[in-house]
């Protein structure tokens, strides 16, 4: 079977630290899903690309451009990755913005591998305060293992580098288990009962 991995990153540069954390965490998210036997599928969504579209949708409530389609592949992922820089000790207002176009209920259900970057070490609460509770608030389900990358992070030091790494592929096998055993949930047998007079007709042949 083939899983759908959707991966949405906000960075506003280009090259981003943003765009690389979330290449490595797709990059795992890849290896823990041929790990347990699964080819995958996947898709990058620069958000900078859809700004525009993504503030028409907000506008005016109709997705437009390359945003249908983008829309369509959230709602088919089997699991979704997404990254954020930090401004103000929060999410990106893009990032948020292009989830709030989302269809409500379409994540519910959803593993969701939340990530952010920053400058400094200090920032990286915004994992527990703020992306966290925005998508429980979704019903997704959120992998236990954020990831927040500060610019230390990023080759400065055996240390800082090595403890990323870890948690880049602690997070990324979390989300290939979720997205691999969030099958829909079982029809419940007693929600359409067959009717008395029917039980009751079938017991006289």
């Amino acid at each position: 079977m083939t899983r759908k991995l959707v991966t949405v990153t906000a960075g506003l540069s280009n090259p981003s630290s943003t765009r690389l954390l979330a290449d490595r965490l797709t990059g795992a998210a890849e290896e823990a899903l041929a790990d347990r036997g699964e080819k995958v599928e996947v898709r990058i969504v620069e958000l900078r690309e859809l700004a525009h579209d993504i503030m028409n949708a907000m506008t005016t409530q109709v997705p437009t451009g390359d945003l249908p389609g983008v829309l369509a592949d959230i709602a088919e992922a089997d699991g979704i990755i997404a990254v954020t820089p930090v401004f103000n000790a929060s999410y990106s207002g893009l990032f948020k913005s292009f989830f709030d176009v989302v269809e409500p209920g379409v994540l519910d259900g959803k593993p969701v591998l939340a990530a952010a970057t920053g400058g400094s070490p200090r920032h990286s609460l915004v994992l527990e305060h703020a992306l966290r509770p925005m998508f429980s608030y979704t019903r997704s389900v959120v992998v236990p293992t954020g990831v927040y990358a500060a610019s230390e992070d990023w080759g400065a030091g055996e240390s800082g580098g090595r403890e990323l790494a870890e948690r880049i592929t602690r997070a990324a096998r979390q989300l290939a288990m979720l997205a691999t055993e969030n099958a829909p949930a079982a029809a419940d047998p007693y929600e359409e009962p067959t009717p008395f007079a029917d039980l009751m007709s079938g017991l006289g042949r």
